[in-house]
């Protein structure tokens, strides 16, 4: 394992770091009462979009997983439209996830299906990214002793932090505090932020701290 190719890592969730700060601040500027907890369906909306557009540009740069194979056109948006499928059914099974845990089924729907989407964005979309719609290769990383690149064992960290944060956000809404972030969904989609941050963070440390003793089947 390359100290460079760590270095590209960290660099990479730095940026996307910084396109969750950006969905913070920009619109700001041209949308009117703008904030995270007054507009959050807004908010929501965008910074779904940011940090999606951000995975894709870097997957287009980076190139974790180059293959040496080269693929025709229609492979190419066959494997889009594989991806966007596989996104939509994230959405809505997370929709009904939520559901069943308890979120309302008619009363804030829209609010809830956001909350399934943002949530995606932070775990679906970096799998797609990086393992395409190939359910086989999501179940290797996912499992012990699977992953064959710092890229896949970051993926596991984001993965499992996003949803982690995702739960803890859950926790504060019961309570009588009366506070505007207790809202459904709110904490959780912030919860969900700080975890899916925190991964990215942590992921890239752990990776450097653990160097010596990561072996990858590839190498």
């Amino acid at each position: 394992m390359k100290d460079n190719d760590i270095k590209r890592l960290l660099y990479t969730h730095l940026l996307c770091i910084f396109s969750i700060i950006l969905s913070v601040f920009i619109p700001s500027l041209f949308l009117e009462n703008f904030s995270i907890l007054e507009t959050h369906v807004t908010w929501l909306c965008i910074c779904s979009g940011f940090v999606t557009a951000v995975n894709l540009v870097l997957y287009l740069v980076v190139k974790p997983n180059t293959s040496s194979k080269r693929s025709s056109l229609s492979h190419k948006v066959t494997r889009f439209l594989k991806c966007c499928i596989y996104f939509l059914m994230s959405c809505f099974s997370f929709h009904v996830i939520f559901v069943l845990y308890g979120a309302p089924l008619i009363e804030l729907a829209l609010e809830t299906f956001l909350f399934a989407v943002i949530l995606s964005t932070f775990t679906t979309v970096p799998c797609l990214c990086l393992l395409g719609p190939n359910l086989k290769a999501w179940l290797r990383v996912f499992s012990r002793n699977g992953v064959t690149s710092i890229w896949e064992n970051s993926l596991q960290i984001t993965t499992i932090s996003s949803f982690v944060g995702a739960w803890l956000g859950a926790l504060p809404i019961p309570l009588d505090w009366e506070r505007p972030w207790q809202v459904w969904p709110i904490s959780c989609t912030l919860g969900a932020t700080f975890g899916y941050v925190a991964g990215l963070v942590i992921s890239p440390l752990w990776i450097y701290w653990n160097r010596k003793q990561l072996t990858y089947k590839n190498n």
